[in-house]
């Protein structure tokens, strides 16, 4: 797990990271607030979905400095992870 974002491939690895994890995300929800579908527990302790939220929080820091769309690229690498690129289209790929 990284434990800084501090530039735009630190996101994309930081959105990979959350897709190997089994987590379907967005960037605008609380990850205190997920939980798994299987066993209706939380899908991280405290410390580490406020972990997470800190990174989302550098993420979208990164993304505003750099005139990035967080959305965009957080969706292209989680489609990209998951495998889902074959069906859905990429938003790099969309005119």
């Amino acid at each position: 797990m990284l434990n800084k974002i501090l530039n735009i491939e630190d996101v994309k690895q930081f959105a990979k990271q959350l897709t190997a994890e089994g987590l379907s995300f967005h960037p605008d929800d609380d990850f205190n607030d997920y939980v798994n579908s299987k066993t209706n527990l939380p899908s991280y302790s405290k410390e580490d979905a406020d972990l997470r939220n800190e990174l989302m929080n550098e993420c979208f820091n990164v993304c505003e400095t750099e005139g990035v769309d967080i959305y965009e690229i957080m969706l292209e690498e989680m489609l990209l992870e998951s495998g889902l690129d074959k069906i859905i289209p990429l938003p790099s790929e969309r005119s």
